[in-house]
C-alpha cells in the first residue's frame, strides 16, 4: 500500500504541476487577446480597408487597404506555388515511396522543416532571389512564404493518404483502374478533407508571418500589384506602425492586429470542424 501510495502522490504532483503550466500559457495567451481585443476594436475604423496609408501628421492617418491587398496577393502567389508541389510531394511519398529509405528521409526532413525559424528562410530566399535581382521584390516574398507551407502540407497529404485503407486500392485494381486513376479517384477523394485542413491550417501559419518578408518583399506605402517590385504587406506594415512614435500608426497597427487575429482564428476554426466532419463521417 505505501508503494501505491507514493505512485498516486507522485501522479497527483505531476498532474498539478502540469495544470499549473497549462494555466500559465493560458494566462499569457488571454493578456496577449485582451489587448489586442481592446485595442483593435478601439482602433477599428472603415477607413482602414478603403484608403491608403497617409503621412503620420495628416489627420485620420490614413487606412491600410495597399497592404491588406498586398498581403491576400503574396498569400495567394505563395499558395499557388505551395500547394500543388505538397500534395504532389506527400502523394509520391504515400504511395510511390510507401518504403522507400529515401522516402523515409524525406519525411524526417519534412518535419525538421516545420521547425525551421521563419527568419532562416528569410534569409536563404533573399539569398537566391533579392541580391541576383537586384531589389526587394514580391516573388521573393511569395517563395519564402511558400517554402513555409511546402512541409506542412507534404506531411499532412502524406499522413492522410496513408491513414486510406490498402483494401480500397485493391478493389481499384481488381476492376483494371491504372494506379493514377486509383489515386485520384479514391485515394485523394477519400483524405481530401484531411488534406484541405493541412491546407488551411499552412495558410493561416504563413498569414502571420513577418520575418520573411523583412527580407524579401519588404514593405511599401503605395497601392503596387507588380510583383517584381517591393510588395506592400499586412504584417510588416503592423511591425513598422507599432515601432513609430505616432499614435494615429500605433492606432492602425493595433487595429491590423485584431484583423490578423481574427482571420488566422476563422481558419483554424474552420480546420477543426472540417477535421470534426471527417470523424463524423
Amino acid at each position: 500500500m505505501s508503494g501505491l501510495a507514493a505512485r498516486k502522490a507522485w501522479n497527483l504532483a505531476a498532474m498539478a504541476l502540469a495544470s499549473l503550466c497549462a494555466l500559465a500559457g493560458l494566462l499569457l495567451l488571454a493578456t496577449i487577446l485582451r489587448d489586442v481585443l481592446a485595442e483593435g476594436l478601439g482602433s477599428l475604423r472603415l477607413r482602414l480597408f478603403t484608403q491608403d496609408p497617409a503621412p503620420p501628421n495628416m489627420a485620420g492617418a490614413g487606412g491600410l487597404r495597399s497592404a491588406f491587398l498586398g498581403q491576400g496577393l503574396l498569400t495567394l502567389a505563395a499558395s499557388a506555388m505551395g500547394v500543388p508541389i505538397g500534395v504532389l510531394g506527400g502523394t509520391y511519398l504515400a504511395e510511390y515511396g510507401r518504403d522507400s529509405r529515401i522516402c523515409r528521409l524525406i519525411s524526417t526532413l519534412s518535419d525538421m522543416a516545420v521547425s525551421i525559424p521563419s527568419i532562416v528562410i528569410g534569409t536563404f530566399a533573399y539569398a537566391i532571389l533579392v541580391k541576383p535581382m537586384g531589389g526587394f521584390n514580391g516573388w521573393a516574398g511569395a517563395v519564402a512564404l511558400a517554402i513555409i507551407i511546402l512541409p506542412i502540407i507534404v506531411r499532412t497529404t502524406e499522413e492522410m493518404m496513408t491513414m486510406v485503407p490498402w483494401a480500397l486500392r485493391e478493389a481499384a485494381f481488381a476492376l483494371g483502374a491504372p494506379y493514377c486513376k486509383v489515386i485520384t479517384s479514391i485515394v485523394w477523394r477519400s483524405a481530401m478533407s484531411g488534406i484541405f485542413t493541412g491546407i488551411l491550417l499552412a495558410m493561416a501559419r504563413v498569414a502571420g508571418e513577418t520575418a520573411p518578408l523583412l527580407f524579401t518583399s519588404f514593405n511599401s506605402n503605395f497601392f503596387r500589384l507588380d510583383m517584381s517590385q517591393a510588395v506592400p504587406s499586412l504584417t510588416v506594415s503592423i511591425y513598422q506602425y507599432a515601432a513609430s512614435p505616432y499614435e494615429g500608426w500605433v492606432g492602425l497597427a493595433w487595429a491590423a492586429a485584431f484583423v490578423v487575429t481574427v482571420l488566422v482564428l476563422m481558419l483554424n476554426i474552420l480546420g477543426r470542424v472540417v477535421i470534426r466532419l471527417r470523424k463524423r463521417g
